[in-house]
This record gives C-alpha cells, structure tokens and sequence, in this order.
C-alpha cells in the first residue's frame, strides 16, 4: 500500500493498559498477555505517533469486588452508571501492578493517559468513562494535532481495547485493531463477541 507522508502523519498507535497487573503473574491476568510487548515494540518503530493509556485506580475502587461485602471478582452490579463487572484489586496507583511491563518501549509515547482514578466509576474507554458521557480528553487531543487514523493494540481485547474501537468509531476516527499485538480475557465467549461488535461497528481487522 502507497502512503504518503501526510497520510502516515495522521497514524497514531494507540496502546492500551500494557501493565503488570494485566500480565502473567498480575492480579487480573490476561492469558499470553506479555506475549503483545515486543509486537508492539516493533510496531512502535513504525509510528510517528504514539500514545498510551494507564489504568490507574485508587485504593478501594468501586470496580473492585473487595469494595463490595460478599461479592466475589467477575459477579455483576448494578451501579450509578449502570451494570459493572467487578474485578479482583488491580493497577492500584503508584503499585509495581499499574506500572507498564518493564520491557515495553515507552519512551517514544508522546501521551500517557491515565484512566479510571475515580473512585466511583470505571473507565475501560480510553475516551469515555464507563457512563459513557464523560470524556477523558482524548479526543480533543487527537482532533487538536490531526490524528485521525488509529491503530489499537494491548490489553484486554474483550474490555479496554474494545470499547477504545467503539468509541473512537462512533466520534468518526478511522480504527484499526491489530490482532497479533492483543490478547483477550476471553470470559464466557466475550472475546468472539467483541471481534463481532468492533467489525459490525467498521472497525478493521489487520
């Protein structure tokens, strides 16, 4: 495919939650999860762009089943913002679990943005909070420097790189989510479900 300099200046990569606490090991592991990092090492090398996110939590956060008596982690409540699937402790600000796995190419990221650090709602959107109405500034930041184009990659496929797609379709930037530099929870088919959704919603498949 011919490209041409503007049109590689409006690529972004956008890498989603590549942190301990999601890996082999972590308290919310995804399967394979660390097998992502040098997939999108290289891809990094390949991107004038590049932005992370963070899931980053504060003690007692309410997506975590510990902030709810007799709840147990992947039961479903009923919040203010509606249903939340709750999850064990992880990526608690400043813990070695929200850091990014040590092997992971950061320097080259140009935005680190943080999410879910309010107590009271989730945020697995790196543009939305899980209300779905209240923005974390992404897009405007992405609109401001002329980025239009943007390839997800990292973790979790079914959750946080999922719902990034959606929103960043449903603002009208163009999507694509790389499947070899993702990996899925996978819980009860969650992970064929999501692909169905990201490509019924236009979102590509490379």
């Amino acid at each position: 495919m011919k490209t041409t300099a503007m049109s590689l200046d409006e690529r972004v990569l956008l890498i989603i939650d590549v942190q301990n606490d999601f890996c082999p090991g972590g308290a919310l592991a995804v399967p394979q999860g660390d097998e992502v990092v040098p997939v999108i090492n290289r891809l990094s090398e390949q991107f004038a762009h590049v932005i992370l996110t963070q899931d980053w939590h504060c003690p007692g956060h309410w997506s975590f089943a510990s902030s709810h008596p007799g709840k147990q982690p992947l039961q479903v409540i009923d919040l203010a913002y509606g249903p939340q699937v709750l999850w064990p402790d992880h990526c608690v600000r400043g813990s070695r679990g929200a850091e990014f796995h040590s092997d992971l190419h950061v320097e080259r990221a140009e935005l680190i943005l943080r999410k879910g650090y309010r107590r009271e709602i989730d945020s697995y959107s790196a543009f939305f909070e899980n209300d779905r109405r209240t923005p974390t500034g992404l897009a405007g930041y992405l609109r401001e420097r002329g980025l239009s184009r943007l390839f997800l990659v990292g973790l979790a496929t079914d959750y946080c790189v999922k719902y990034s797609a959606l929103d960043a379709r449903r603002l009208g930037f163009e999507v694509t989510v790389i499947e070899e530099a993702c990996r899925g929870l996978d819980v009860q088919g969650s992970l064929a479900a999501a692909w169905a959704e990201m490509l019924a919603a236009g979102v590509t498949q490379a």
